[in-house]
């Protein structure tokens, strides 16, 4: 299934997740790319260099105290001798062989096994339930509640074990959103140099030592790996693993895990706390901006093609994952990217499969004998990735920002084969759509899912969402009003059938929807309205086959098509039923009739 995930979306889509550049390129050399371009966002030049997140960071390995930090007082962590603060490249590098954390390939990229889990556990993540965050979280199967003291029983397992066992660790201090007016700042403890690398590839790495000199982190974030909870059914746990977040105290604890992607949506989820608070979006999406400045936006689960349909090389890419949307546009939440590498090539993904090299770190590839990676080879898991700072990828966005965007794609990997490659929607029908968030995860992403499985989430992420969906609906709402953005239905899943019998929509014509929403030549066609789900559907469009654009064409028994679209349809009512409720705004005229 993750063959044809990425054998499906990797034609042609360069930019996005490809590794590093040299490390040697500067802000001045980024301000004269910046200057060639038209665009509306503030000048490196006249921009904060920490709201730039193409920063390669320090560039001399920094030796610190855990009293200078105030590490001591603000964790309880004192024994640890020798304490590393934001490593540059070739610094971590050294660590993680010295450490012997994992191999080095042919062209000398790191390669790491994060052991038992090559995936998130999102049942095995936790908020304290504690005034006043008590009243605002949405409480459920995502957002999982333990006691004060759960969390105490948690932490303090963490806080010994760097006293008694460590005797270095790694300390990141950085940011979260490259918008002055609405990042964080994070930290990040580890106890393994690759963590601290994965930190420093993913977050918006610092120009100076100076920029940190007093640096006072807004949430910290104590990465304890190697603390297995025995006692976790005594605490009232899923399992041995516990991802605890402390709103109060602005602390997390990881134990059990390895997975560096809990470090990256840990932060994430709590951006979807802090900002909509302060009325700014938060959103799961990539973004891209065009050489006029207009920008677009691409929401979707891991596997819909979120990063890889925001690749293109007529955009510069602000991001691939994560962003806020604040009063004056589109801003990224990190430094860096996070990409499957499952079956890269370079005849597919040049870029990507070019990039990766030192300084990007490669997680669960199969190391060949003669050194080269095996992206063919899932055997570890389907979900090999690989992260790299954003700089690294030729046309992107130096600033991390946009304008308002013109455009936002809805992205949904259709696994009944019913819904149309490309769909306009009414601002009523992006609303219902945003809040069903209809996909299919995808193999590998999570533990235990091994194939494509029909799925809603919520905003296109309801797994981050830490506020009830609406809170985000709310605000989109209101910049779609104030800023006049087009919504449109993209499904980058199957045709001509379901899972099993039709095929995935090729990139090709993927792609031409993308290019006809982008530049706009979408609205000139003529649209028949979907007599279920009511949106509009182009009778045509270049390079998508007619039979293509409407599906029930393409399936060659007609009547299954219907009872397929039917129980779909159905589907989405069900799972629209929990947004209908008093001081609601109910879309559900938008949805499926």
């Amino acid at each position: 299934m993750s063959q044809v995930t990425r054998g499906m979306f990797m034609l042609g889509s360069p930019a996005l997740r490809r590794l590093r550049a040299p490390s040697s390129i500067s802000l001045r050399n980024l301000a004269a790319v910046g200057s060639q371009r038209k665009t509306t966002v503030p000048s490196i030049s006249k921009m904060s260099p920490m709201a730039v997140a193409s920063s390669s960071g320090f560039q001399k390995a920094m030796k610190t105290t855990l009293s200078s930090l105030g590490i001591d007082k603000a964790t309880g962590i004192t024994k640890p001798t020798t304490i590393y603060r934001n490593l540059p490249y070739p610094e971590v590098f050294k660590h993680e062989e010295q450490n012997k954390e994992g191999e080095v390939t042919k062209n000398g990229t790191f390669c790491v096994s994060t052991g038992q889990f090559t995936g998130r556990s999102p049942k095995d993540k936790y908020f304290v339930k504690q005034a006043p965050s008590d009243k605002k979280l949405d409480w459920g199967k995502i957002n999982k509640g333990v006691a004060p003291e759960v969390y105490k029983n948690i932490y303090d397992k963490a806080v010994k074990h760097y006293n008694t066992n460590v005797d270095k660790m790694y300390v990141f201090d950085g940011y979260c959103g490259t918008s002055p007016k609405s990042r964080k700042n994070v930290r990040i403890i580890t106890e393994l140099a690759w963590q601290h690398h994965f930190a420093k590839n993913m977050f918006i790495r610092p120009e100076t030592e100076e920029e940190v000199a007093n640096f006072v982190p807004d949430f910290t974030i104590i990465n304890a790996c190697k603390i297995v909870n025995e006692d976790y059914k005594e605490l009232g746990l899923n399992s041995e693993v516990a991802v605890v977040f402390n709103v109060e105290e602005s602390k997390a604890v990881i134990t059990g895990t390895w997975y560096g992607g809990e470090m990256k949506k840990g932060i994430f989820s709590m951006m979807n706390y802090w900002l909509p608070l302060d009325g700014v979006m938060s959103m799961h999406c990539s973004a891209n901006k065009g050489k006029d400045g207009d920008t677009a936006l691409f929401f979707g689960l891991s596997g819909t093609g979120k990063t890889t349909l925001s690749a293109d090389p007529a955009r510069y890419l602000i991001g691939d994952d994560e962003h806020g949307w604040d009063e004056d546009g589109i801003f990224n939440f990190e430094g860096g990217c996070y990409a499957k590498t499952v079956n890269l090539s370079r005849e597919n993904e040049p870029e990507i499969y070019d990039a990766i090299k030192r300084d990007a770190l490669l997680e669960n590839v199969i190391i060949k004998k003669n050194g080269e990676p095996d992206y063919a080879d899932v055997s570890r898991t389907e979900n090999t990735r690989v992260s790299y700072p954003i700089y690294h990828i030729d046309n992107y966005e130096p600033s991390g920002m946009g304008d308002h965007p013109k455009s936002i794609v809805f992205l949904t990997c259709d696994a009944f084969g019913v819904l149309p490659p490309v769909s306009r929607l009414s601002p009523g029908q992006a609303m219902y759509h945003f809040l069903s968030g209809y996909t299919a995860k995808v193999a590998g992403t999570e533990r235990g899912v091994t194939e494509p499985t029909p799925n809603f989430s919520a905003g296109f992420g309801a797994a981050f969402l830490t506020l009830h969906p609406t809170v985000y609906a709310d605000l989109l709402q209101e910049k779609l009003d104030k800023h006049g953005t087009q919504c449109f239905l993209i499904n980058t899943g199957w045709t001509g059938g379901g899972y099993g019998v039709g095929k995935r929509m090729s990139i090709k014509a993927t792609r031409a929807c993308v290019d006809a929403v982008l530049d706009g030549s979408i609205n000139k066609t003529k649209f028949t309205k979907e007599p279920v789900f009511g949106f509009e559907v182009p009778q045509e469009l270049p390079n998508v086959p007619s039979k293509v654009l409407n599906p029930r064409e393409a399936w060659s028994d007609k009547g299954s098509y219907d009872a397929t679209r039917t129980k779909l349809a159905d589907m989405f009512k069900n799972n629209f039923t929990k947004f209908v409720k008093p001081g609601m705004t109910d879309y559900t005229a938008y949805g499926p009739e």
